[in-house]
């Protein structure tokens, strides 16, 4: 997950939550946190407890995170967000927590005296995470058409661009869609599917050859050893767990898109 995407991700999560953006630096992000997002994320819960029994005046944090530290000329303060960050994984979670799944329409021209057709999109974010003795995590956004079958990568940035709203515009026609959601799902999940087994997977190799250089120390150091205590299989039960190569696919949110 490039820094871009984490910065992309970052302003359309707090947007979505009502959250105010402070600056928007192509770096930087200063958002002012609500007070149901400060409950979620800051972890002060007898903060808030005590202010609720007093009745004192609420004051929810202002956060700056840092999308990409290498390219900042200033000299900003923050928390440094990228992929794997506790941060990230927090909000990850928040996502899922606050419901994975929306229904959003593109907004169109009141003005309009002929309906504007919209077309039914289904999108969808996935995190696919590569584990061994060290781990690598990317996020994949798919959307699929649900009247034609066409396929959309970098499907949740083409949104960014596009004024959406839960509530269905009144002078549009929605198409009703051809291909079910979850026969798309499946096509997508496909798709994913494929990206890995089209992947370079040398990390898996290299992890085996990481294992067997530490299998030999660990063999070495209880040579000649006849009774090994338990110590030692527990040593290399944990040695195989560690390197062990697997690879873990999640879909983080999805939702429904009609579009023009």
């Amino acid at each position: 997950m490039y820094p871009q995407q984490i910065h992309s991700y970052l302003l359309q999560f707090f947007k979505e939550n009502n959250c105010q953006i402070v600056s928007d630096n192509d770096h930087f992000i200063n958002v002012q946190l609500t007070i149901e997002m400060d409950k979620k994320i800051m972890n002060r819960p007898f903060y808030w407890k005590y202010l609720e029994s007093t009745n004192g005046v609420p004051d929810p944090a202002q956060l700056t995170f840092i999308t990409d530290k290498n390219k900042l000329d200033e000299n900003i303060k923050g928390e440094v967000v990228h992929i794997g960050s506790p941060r990230l994984s927090q909000l990850f979670q928040v996502t899922k927590e606050l419901g994975s799944f929306v229904q959003m329409y593109e907004k169109v021209n009141d003005g309009l005296e002929t309906k504007t057709i919209l077309t039914p999109w289904l999108g969808v974010n996935y995190k696919v995470s590569y584990y061994s003795d060290q781990t690598k995590e990317t996020l994949y956004s798919l959307g699929i058409n649900l009247m034609t079958g066409e396929l959309k990568e970098a499907f949740q940035e083409s949104l960014y661009e596009m004024d959406l709203d839960v509530n269905m515009p009144d002078n549009t026609f929605n198409l009703p869609y051809i291909i079910k959601p979850l026969r798309a799902l499946e096509r997508l999940d496909a798709v994913i599917e494929n990206t890995i087994q089209q992947d370079d997977h040398t990390w898996a190799e290299e992890a085996k050859m990481r294992w067997k250089k530490d299998r030999e120390v660990l063999e070495h150091f209880y040579e000649g050893v006849e009774d090994k205590p338990d110590c030692y299989e527990t040593e290399k039960e944990a040695m195989e767990q560690q390197y062990e190569a697997r690879i873990k696919i999640e879909i983080i949110n999805g939702g429904l898109f009609y579009l023009k």
